[in-house]
C-alpha cells in the first residue's frame, strides 16, 4: 500500500519509528513527498530566520522589546541604584540604551549567516527537525549559526560600547567583583555579555515564530508548512 508524506509522518508519531528523509531509506515516502517534506521544513527556517532579524534589527528592535531587552548585569543592579542615588542615572540610562542599539545593529546582520545554515541542512538535520520537538527550529539555528555569529557580533557590539565612558568602567568594576564574588563570571565582559544577550534575543524571536507555526500551521501562510507541521 503506497503512504503518502502524511501518514507515513502521523505513524512515527504513534509508533516511536524515526522517519527517514532520504530517497533510499524512505520506506514508502516517495522521491517528490520527501522533497516537499525538506522544502516545508527550509521554508520554516526562513520565515523564523527573517521574522528574528526583521523584528530585532531596527531601531528600538531590542530596546522597544520587553522579551528581549538587554538589561544591566543582576549583578550590578546595586551599582545601578547607587548611581542613580548619585546623580548618574543618565550614564547607567545610556549604558543600557547603547547595549541595545548595539544589539539591534549586530542582528540586522545576521540574515546571511541564517540563510547559509538553511542552504546547508542535510537530511539528517531535516529528520531530526520534524522528529525533535517544539523548538527544534530554534535548536536548529542554534547549533549551526550561535559560533559564527558570535563572531559577526562581537566586532560591532565592541565598536559601540567603546564610546559609553561607562563601558570601560564597567568592565574594570566587572573583574574586581568576580573576585569578589559578587559578579557573575560571564558578565565580568561587557562585550561579551552584550554579544550573548543579542544572540538570546534573536534565538528568543525565531522560537516565537516556531512556536505560532507550530500551533497555527494552517495560518502560517504556506501550503508546505500546512503539509508538514499540519501533520505533526
Amino acid at each position: 500500500m503506497k503512504t503518502n508524506a502524511k501518514s507515513l509522518l502521523m505513524f512515527s508519531l504513534t509508533t516511536g519509528v524515526l522517519i527517514s528523509m532520504s530517497v533510499s531509506h524512505a520506506g514508502g515516502l516517495d522521491a517528490i513527498s520527501a522533497k516537499d517534506a525538506s522544502a516545508g521544513i527550509k521554508e520554516a527556517l526562513t520565515k523564523g530566520a527573517e521574522f528574528a532579524v526583521d523584528s530585532l534589527g531596527k531601531e528600538n528592535g531590542f530596546l522597544g522589546n520587553s522579551q528581549v531587552r538587554i538589561p544591566l548585569p543582576d549583578s550590578l543592579k546595586k551599582a545601578e541604584q547607587a548611581m542613580r542615588l548619585l546623580g548618574k542615572g543618565k550614564q547607567a540610562d545610556e549604558l543600557v540604551d547603547t547595549m541595545n542599539h548595539a544589539a539591534e545593529t549586530a542582528v540586522a546582520g545576521a540574515k546571511p549567516i541564517l540563510m547559509e545554515s538553511i542552504s546547508k541542512m542535510t537530511v539528517t538535520d531535516a529528520k531530526d527537525i520534524l522528529t525533535g520537538g517544539n523548538d527544534s527550529v530554534t535548536n536548529y539555528f542554534r547549533r549551526t549559526t550561535s559560533e559564527s555569529l558570535t563572531k559577526k557580533f562581537t566586532p560591532i557590539v565592541q565598536s559601540a560600547t567603546k564610546k559609553v565612558e561607562l563601558g570601560a568602567q564597567y568592565d574594570k568594576f566587572a573583574a574586581k567583583g568576580v573576585k569578589l564574588g559578587i559578579v557573575d563570571a560571564k558578565d565580568a565582559n561587557l562585550d561579551g555579555y552584550v554579544t550573548q544577550k543579542a544572540l538570546d534575543g534573536l534565538y528568543t524571536m525565531i522560537a516565537e515564530k516556531e512556536k505560532s507555526f507550530r500551533a497555527n500551521p494552517v495560518e502560517a501562510g504556506s501550503a508546505l508548512l500546512k503539509k508538514v507541521f499540519g501533520a505533526l
